[in-house]
Order: structure tokens, then C-alpha cells, then sequence
């Protein structure tokens, strides 16, 4: 299998078309590309960049179905995900991409951004899940630091919201579990994202 690089807005809109916990990228993309598969014969390319040539094999290729034309496949610019009725983090949250995070703070901002990039209107939601003595979410990096000492606090990617990270990985389940419930999910729901950690 080969790996390849992509832009962050083309992630998100793989991501976003995720129908079930766990399907890899690639089978997301075929689905949206609808390719067959059907296998058709090795191939070689030369690529001739900056007076370098650079032959690469490929051994397994699908096809487009007859019907269609490339220019049908070709992603526009700007891509606006499909607004979904009863949207879902599950649907976006995939464990290959969770697994690549790094530690235990990476995949809790992953999950977190899921739910964020889910939930965008009703996040604000996590402002009111607070410790005994400490603030775990904020709008700025600034009243995390001023709520308390060591917050360590990481910004929510893609987002304004911030959130503390300096606790315990139990501390990081209940926060996520408690905001999975402010969001509505049930606590079966909560207790499956709290295990995702």
C-alpha cells in the first residue's frame, strides 16, 4: 500500500464522508470516486520534474466506470461538507487516523476536534464542564492560564476553543465522556468515546 500526502480540507472532506468506525481512507474514496474493482494491468510512469526522472510501479489499479468522465471526479477548490440531519462524531472519528496521533494528548484534541468539526453551533456547550477547582474549556488560551496553574492549555484544532491538558488520562476520559453527554450522545455513546482514549 503507498501512502500519499494531502492538504488538510481535502482530509476533513475524506473524513467527514466516513459511513462506519474504522473504514480506511481508501475505501471512503472509492466510494466517492465510485471505481470499480475491477483490476486492470501494471503500470509504469516516468516523471520527468526538475531534470529528474522518477519511475514509479503500480500493480493493482481499479477503473472508472465507462460512464464517467475524470472531469467528473475532479474535487472543486472549496469543499463544503454535506450538512448531515442528525450528525454524528462517529461518523467522522476513524481509528487508523486516531491510532497515527501522538499520545494521549494528541488523540484527546483529535476526538475533540471531531466533536468540534460535528457540533460547530452546540460546542460552546463544553464551556460549562468545569472541575472543582479548575476550568477545563475556554476561548482563550489566556483564561485557561488564569484560572489555575500547570493548565498546559492546547488550542482545539480548527477551532477558538481551547482546553486544558495538564491531567491524568482518567481526567481526560471523564472530560471527554462529559462531553460527549453535553452534546447529546448517550451515555452508552459517551462511555464509546471515552474508550477511544
Amino acid at each position: 500500500m503507498k501512502q500519499i500526502d494531502i492538504d488538510d480540507e481535502l482530509y476533513q472532506y475524506i473524513a467527514s464522508n466516513t459511513q462506519s468506525i474504522g473504514e480506511s481512507a481508501s475505501t471512503i474514496l472509492r466510494r466517492l470516486l465510485n471505481l470499480s474493482g475491477e483490476k486492470i494491468q501494471s503500470a509504469n510512469v516516468e516523471i520527468n520534474q526538475n531534470n529528474q526522472t522518477v519511475t514509479t510501479s503500480t500493480t493493482s489499479l481499479t477503473s472508472v466506470k465507462p460512464t464517467e468522465s475524470i472531469a467528473d471526479k475532479q474535487t472543486p477548490a472549496v469543499v463544503t461538507p454535506v450538512k448531515q440531519k442528525n450528525a454524528n462524531v462517529f461518523n467522522i472519528l476513524n481509528k487508523e487516523e486516531l491510532g497515527m496521533q501522538k499520545g494521549v494528548v494528541g488523540r484527546f484534541l483529535f476526538i475533540l476536534s471531531a466533536f468540534y468539526r460535528t457540533h460547530k453551533t452546540d460546542f460552546s456547550a463544553v464551556l460549562d464542564i468545569k472541575g472543582r477547582d479548575r476550568v477545563y474549556f475556554a476561548t482563550s488560551k489566556e483564561d485557561l492560564v488564569n484560572s489555575g496553574s500547570s493548565m498546559n492549555p492546547k488550542n482545539i484544532t480548527d477551532s477558538e476553543y481551547w482546553v486544558m491538558t495538564n491531567s491524568n488520562t482518567t481526567r481526560k476520559k471523564m472530560m471527554l465522556h462529559e462531553v460527549a453527554l453535553c452534546l447529546g450522545y448517550s451515555a452508552e455513546q459517551a462511555e464509546k468515546i471515552r474508550d477511544y482514549l
